[in-house]
Formats: structure tokens, sequence, C-alpha cells
């Protein structure tokens, strides 16, 4: 079963679904800059575009399409979008 997912008025949309018994989803983030928190650990993976990912209070760090970062569990983050971009988000 699908799950749509919308953030911020609408600018970050995600489709859930399951795997094997683990929760994914594949998402678009337009231009700007978005604040989230985790529940659960996650692994996301820039599938285009680029997003910039900054983990409160560090520095930014900057994952072009190809690469993946991890969110620890029960952690506030802000990811930032210069052009529309695609993830993948596992949950671990």
């Amino acid at each position: 079963m699908l799950k749509h997912n919308s953030y911020h008025d609408g600018r970050v949309q995600s489709l859930g679904y399951e795997r094997h018994g683990r929760r994914q989803t594949v998402g678009v983030v337009l231009p700007g800059e978005y604040q989230f928190t985790t529940d659960g650990a996650e692994r996301m993976t820039v599938i285009n575009g680029e997003l910039a990912l900054r983990i409160a209070p560090g520095a930014w760090s900057s994952y072009p399409a190809g690469t993946s970062f991890e969110v620890p569990a029960h952690t506030t983050f802000t990811v930032k979008a210069q052009v529309p971009s695609a993830y993948w988000c596992e949950f671990l």
C-alpha cells in the first residue's frame, strides 16, 4: 500500500511503501530550506539534484546525486535544495 506524505505547504512530498518489512519513501524536494525531526534513524540517498544537510549545531554538508547520508533517531535536521531534487529514504 502506498502512503502520500506532504510537508512544508507541499514543497516536499513523498510516497511511502514497505518492502521486506522495512519502511521506505521516495520523494521530491523543491528549492528551499526545510526542517524535520526523525523518530527513528534514516538513510537518505539523493537520486537527482543535490541536497545540503545540517544537523544543528553543525556545519552544512552537500550531497549530490548518488550519495547518501544518515540521520540518527530523535534528531532535528535541516535540508536545503537549490534545484528540485529527488531522494530515497530508508528507515533503519
